[in-house]
């Protein structure tokens, strides 16, 4: 009787390793049945906010700060001509002062132009009063890269050219995020600026190495955690409306418990279930591996038997009677 005896061999280390392959890819892919896990935050309801009709309108919790038909939200000697503000015997700042904030600005360099470089639709939107995004007319106008349009001045030029031409409006959404500072006057964590400049991304997340100086590097000073937003007087007639910020605010929450998992109605802490399910993944990729391997075995072992069972085939020709 024929005995199976390729059933009885050892595993080979090739199927050792397939086992293993296998197990981990199921760790890897396999996605926790049965289970949920929570971060034990309590957080608050966000905020209902409307948006404007169109993306460049103020939403419903924006302060505008120039809409074209005053400056009230402003300290300086500035025109409005056309709707439009205009510089006019140096720099304005806002009367309130802000932190963390997204800003909207649009502006137009001069449509006739005159000068070249920096001298060319030059003003600067100045955060908390001392943090520069560059505005210079930067359409086919050649200046250093750190100081043409949405650059932080002096620091980084921006990703991309987005300018339009002379006498068309540019737009800027600028999403700033304050300094902090230590009891001992450290940097406890840079700000960082982001900008968009015709709906174009132009720096992302930047971090801003201190404050815009031209005569030397930047450099951090202990400052309030806000202060006015200002824009510069360059001496070059640009144009600016629609002008409104919005304070970010982070979500609101608070911690009732350290976090958990959920499995099958009861807590479980997060890395005692994730070892159960990583165990429990494993058993059962060995097994299918096995099954895998076993039908394979008995499927050869099959047909060994067949090949046994069969008669002889020989080419003798058969002997006289």
């Amino acid at each position: 009787m024929f005995c199976p005896a390729v059933l009885l061999k050892p595993l080979s280390e090739t199927f050792v390793r397939s086992i293993l392959f296998a197990g981990l890819s199921l760790l890897i892919v396999s996605s926790a049945v049965g289970q949920e896990y929570k971060t034990g935050i309590e957080w608050d309801e966000p905020r209902v906010v409307t948006p404007g009709a169109a993306n460049s309108e103020a939403p419903s919790d924006a302060l505008v700060l120039f809409d074209g038909s005053n400056l009230d939200e402003w300290n300086g000697n500035w025109k409005i001509e056309d709707g439009h503000a205009i510089p006019n015997q140096g720099s304005m700042r806002t009367k309130r002062s802000f932190g963390d904030i997204q800003l909207h600005v649009e502006w137009s360099a001069p449509t006739e132009i005159r000068g070249k470089g920096q001298g060319r639709g030059n003003s600067g939107i100045y955060l908390m009063d001392r943090y520069e995004v560059q505005v210079l007319d930067s359409f086919e106008n050649a200046t250093y890269f750190d100081g043409q349009a949405a650059s932080i001045y002096k620091q980084t030029p921006p990703m991309v050219n987005a300018m339009r031409k002379p006498g068309e409006w540019n737009t800027y959404d600028i999403f700033f995020t304050a300094p902090k500072f230590d009891v001992n006057g450290g940097v406890k964590q840079p700000a960082y600026v982001t900008v968009v400049h015709n709906g174009i991304l132009v720096l992302n997340h930047y971090q801003l190495r201190g404050a815009t100086s031209f005569v030397g590097p930047a450099e951090y000073s202990v400052h309030d955690p806000q202060a006015p937003i200002s824009l510069q007087d360059h001496g070059n007639p640009v144009r600016f409306r629609n002008i409104w910020v919005r304070e970010i605010k982070e979500p609101t929450g608070r911690r009732t418990s350290a976090p958990y998992v959920l499995k099958r109605g009861e807590r479980v802490d997060p890395k005692a279930a994730a070892d159960q399910e990583e165990e429990a993944r494993f058993q059962r990729a060995v097994k299918a591996a096995v099954e895998q391997e076993l039908k394979k075995r008995a499927a050869a072992a099959a047909q060994a038997a067949e090949a046994n069972s069969a008669p002889p085939v020989t080419n003798e020709a058969p002997k006289p009677e």
